[in-house]
């Protein structure tokens, strides 16, 4: 039997009866109901999904580790050679880290924009993360100024660890936030 003949049924039993309720019933079976659609992901959009996080574990080191090589780098007088070269290679690591999981991330993001789950939680992790790109390529752009002095390589300091704040707020809330 079809929605709209139980309707017509339950309208006339309710009528037939008589009250006021007869119309609230048949207002209620008139109106329709949306139903929620199926939304189908790729198996391309699933690959997509274990890279971005995959990127997002390898980061966490990455930061931990550029952080402690730029601490080096401006608290010791005479750092070993070493340190400042591991600090641009490790940069270098993060911008490309990072640049995946930005074309990973906003791929899967277009991919689904038709998903009104977790819609809240997605925008705001793409901002944070964003935000954090912008950063670190803020925080590489005032790097030369770096050399320079120290009031410059504060600057540089902390121009990157708020970018580093950014990413890690962002990157932990995709994994404590659970919709």
């Amino acid at each position: 039997m079809s929605h709209s003949r139980i309707a017509v049924l339950l309208a006339a039993t309710v009528l037939s009866s008589g009250g006021a309720a007869a119309q609230t019933v048949v207002a209620r079976a008139d109106t329709a109901v949306k139903r929620p659609h199926a939304i189908e992901y790729s198996d391309f959009y699933y690959t997509r999904l274990k890279i971005h996080k995959i990127g997002a574990i390898t980061m966490l080191p990455l930061l931990a580790g550029e952080y402690a090589l730029g601490d080096n780098l401006l608290r010791v007088a005479n750092p070993p050679g070493w340190v400042k070269g591991a600090h641009g290679g490790v940069a270098g690591s993060l911008a490309v880290v990072a640049g995946i999981n930005t074309v990973t991330g906003a791929w899967n993001l277009w991919d689904s924009r038709h998903d009104t789950h977790g819609r809240l939680r997605k925008y705001l992790h793409v901002a944070l993360l964003v935000g954090s790109d912008v950063g670190f390529a803020w925080a590489g752009a005032s790097a030369e100024d770096a050399h320079d002095s120290p009031a410059a390589a504060k600057n540089h300091r902390d121009i990157a660890l708020g970018a580093i704040g950014l990413d890690v707020v962002g990157t932990v809330m995709m994994w404590l936030w659970k919709d």
